[in-house]
């Protein structure tokens, strides 16, 4: 029989916010807060295998994750299990004193998920290969990353972001490096650009419409460095970054 997936950083952030939770209760499997977290768990967008859909982040599971938080927590006065995962011990020690960003990261993912709509858009955008990374503090789950691609990849919102640069500018450069697609590349390039959501995972909210305001326009490869190291940059630093690096050299 095979065993429940691992647990991915979304969901031990939705547990984790509950786990500090003033009105969480006892951890118990009849407490109404962790039946309301393994239904929602169900509805995240992951594309997780859920080989068996009963035992699959049910109330029992759900229970023991939070009890593996008590025994993190030095603070927890009670018994807790003796295991926990690495990836739990990480993310406690990230959130331990940014609960309120933790809270607003989980009342977007829970927004997330109860829009059908955003469910939907989230599942058809594949996961790119990038090198593994140690867990920094700054991830706010793939959910929330793959939400931030399917606003930067609005069709309607992006041809109304290049016309309003065009008709302000006349061409189409990156608001990093500068490069210009056409003039490298002539009619080829003519007209293509990539477009980058310039508000932070953490503070993205479930929004029903994006502010051409919050769209950049980037070439693929500062595009790419955005979003390395979790969104590490804004357009505005790596463009520092990009100056420094190209005068010294």
């Amino acid at each position: 029989m095979k065993r429940n997936p691992k647990w991915h950083e979304d969901e031990i952030i939705l547990a984790l916010d509950l786990y500090f939770s003033p009105d969480r209760g006892i951890i118990d499997s009849k407490n109404p807060k962790i039946i309301e977290l393994s239904e929602l768990l169900n509805k995240l967008p992951l594309g997780i295998d859920k080989t068996d859909e009963e035992k699959f982040r049910n109330v029992n599971g759900v229970t023991l994750k939070l009890s593996n938080f008590a025994a993190i927590d030095p603070t927890y006065k009670g018994k807790g299990m003796l295991r926990h995962s690495k990836l739990d011990r990480q993310i406690f020690e990230a959130f331990v004193h940014k609960k309120e960003t933790l809270h607003q990261i989980a009342e977007s993912l829970k927004n997330i998920s109860n829009s059908p709509s955003l469910v939907e858009a989230i599942s058809k955008i594949e996961e790119e290969d990038e090198e593994e990374e140690e867990y920094n503090g700054a991830i706010e789950g793939k959910t929330l990353q793959k939400l931030h691609k399917v606003y930067e990849r609005d069709p309607k919102i992006v041809k109304m972001k290049k016309k309003e640069v065009l008709k302000a500018l006349g061409v189409l450069i990156c608001e990093v490096c500068g490069f210009d697609f056409h003039q490298f590349y002539g009619s080829h390039g003519e007209g293509y650009i990539e477009c980058h959501h310039r508000i932070p995972l953490a503070n993205l909210k479930m929004v029903k419409h994006t502010k051409l305001e919050d769209l950049a326009l980037v070439c693929a490869n500062c595009h790419r460095m955005l979003h390395r190291n979790k969104n590490k940059h804004t357009v505005e630093t790596l463009k520092e970054l990009y100056n420094i690096n190209h005068i010294s050299s």
